[in-house]
C-alpha cells in the first residue's frame, strides 16, 4: 500500500466533516496542478460537498476546456475573494506543491497562518510536512494527478471515476509527463491511464485541446525562440534559450505562451541540458530540463532559488536579465562538461 490506512481514513474523516472545502493550486499553474484540481473538484462534487478552487494566477488557456462549470478564484485578480476563501473554509487541500511560498508570495503568510485544516498531495522533493496536518507525498510517480488517482482508490471501496474525475487525472499526467515522453517509465501509469480511458477520457480530444490550439502569435513566438534567441553550447552539451520583456510583448505573450518552449532545447541530438530564460515585471523565471542522469532539480537549488525534479525544474531570480544570463552561462559551462 503506498500509505498507511490510518492516513486514508485521516482523509475520509477531514472531507467528511468538513461542508466547505478550498482546492489550492500552485503559482504559474500548469497541467498537473489544474487537473489535479479539476479531477478533486469533480470528485467532491460527487460527495456533495461545496468546493471551490484557488488559483495564485492566471493559467494557461488551453486548459479552459476541463476547467468547464467550475467556480474558482484567481487570487492574482480577486485577493479579497481568495483571502475570504481561505478565511470561510473548512478544510484546506494543496495539490501539486511541496511548500507555501510556491503559492506566491501574497497566499504565502495567509496560509501558512490560516488555523484551518490543511492536506498535501504531491509528487516533488522534500515537502514542508510540518505546515500541513496530513501529507500524502510521493516522487516515484509521474504526476500529482496520478497520486490523486491512487489516494481516491485507496479511499473508496467501490468505482469513483467518472469522466470528469478521469479527465482531470488524464490531463494531469499527460501534460507532467510531456504527453508521455519522460517519468513515464512506471507500468502503473499506463495502467491509470488505460483505465481513465475505460471511464471516458478522449486521448485524442484532449492532445489537440493541449498541444494544438496555439494563437498564431504564440506560433511566431516560438519561432522567434529558435531562430534568434538560442544559444548552443556544443562542447557542454548545453543549449540555452531567452526571452525579454520587450520580446514578449512583441508577439503579445499570453499566460501558457512559453509553456513546452524549454524542451525543444533537447530535441536537438547531443544536448542534454537546456535552459528557458523568461522576464516578467517582477523576476526572472529560469526553466530547467535535462536527458540521462544531469539533475537539474539540484542545479536549481544551487544556483537560483528553485527546484522540482531530476529532469524538470525551475527557479527564479531578482537580477538583470543581463546578469542571469552571463550567470547562467558561467554555470552551464562550469557544470555541464
Amino acid at each position: 500500500m503506498l500509505f498507511p490506512q490510518t492516513y486514508i481514513n485521516e482523509l475520509r474523516n477531514k472531507i467528511d466533516k468538513a461542508n466547505n472545502i478550498l482546492l489550492v493550486s500552485h503559482f504559474n499553474p500548469d497541467g498537473d496542478t489544474i487537473g489535479a484540481a479539476c479531477a478533486m473538484y469533480n470528485y467532491l462534487k460527487s460527495k456533495n460537498k461545496n468546493t471551490e478552487i484557488l488559483i495564485p494566477n492566471e493559467y494557461p488557456s488551453f486548459l479552459d476546456f476541463i476547467m468547464i462549470d467550475i467556480p474558482y478564484i484567481i487570487a492574482s485578480k480577486r485577493f479579497n475573494d481568495a483571502k475570504a476563501a481561505i478565511e470561510q473554509t473548512d478544510l484546506i487541500i494543496c495539490l501539486d506543491f511541496n511548500a507555501f511560498h510556491r503559492a506566491g508570495d501574497f497566499l504565502k503568510d495567509i496560509l501558512i497562518t490560516s488555523p484551518k485544516q490543511k492536506i498535501l498531495i504531491d509528487h516533488h522533493l522534500e515537502p514542508e510536512i510540518h505546515n500541513f496536518d496530513l501529507v500524502f507525498s510521493k516522487i516515484n510517480v509521474s504526476s500529482t494527478s496520478e497520486l490523486l488517482y491512487e489516494v481516491l482508490q485507496l479511499m473508496e471501496e467501490k468505482p469513483f471515476l467518472t469522466k470528469e474525475i478521469a479527465q482531470g487525472i488524464y490531463v494531469g499526467i499527460c501534460t507532467d509527463t510531456g504527453s508521455f515522453s519522460f517519468s513515464c517509465n512506471n507500468r502503473r501509469t499506463y495502467e491509470i491511464v488505460a483505465e481513465l480511458v475505460d471511464y471516458g477520457v478522449d486521448v485524442e480530444y484532449v492532445h489537440q485541446e493541449v498541444y494544438n490550439t496555439y494563437s498564431e502569435n504564440r506560433l511566431r513566438l516560438l519561432g522567434f525562440c529558435l531562430s534568434e534567441r538560442l544559444t548552443v553550447f556544443h562542447k557542454e552539451k548545453a543549449a540555452l534559450i531567452y526571452l525579454s520583456k520587450e520580446d514578449l510583448k512583441r508577439f503579445n505573450y499570453q499566460i501558457g505562451d512559453c509553456e513546452g518552449v524549454v524542451n525543444f532545447c533537447l530535441t536537438m541530438k547531443g544536448i542534454e541540458f537546456g535552459a528557458l530564460v523568461t522576464e516578467r515585471m517582477d523576476r526572472i523565471r529560469i526553466s530547467l530540463r535535462s536527458k540521462h542522469d544531469f539533475d537539474v532539480n539540484k542545479f536549481a537549488r544551487k544556483y537560483w532559488n528553485g527546484g522540482g525534479h531530476q529532469k524538470a525544474a525551475g527557479g527564479h531570480s531578482f537580477e538583470s536579465l543581463d546578469w542571469v544570463l552571463e550567470n547562467l552561462t558561467k554555470q552551464i559551462k562550469n557544470t555541464c562538461n
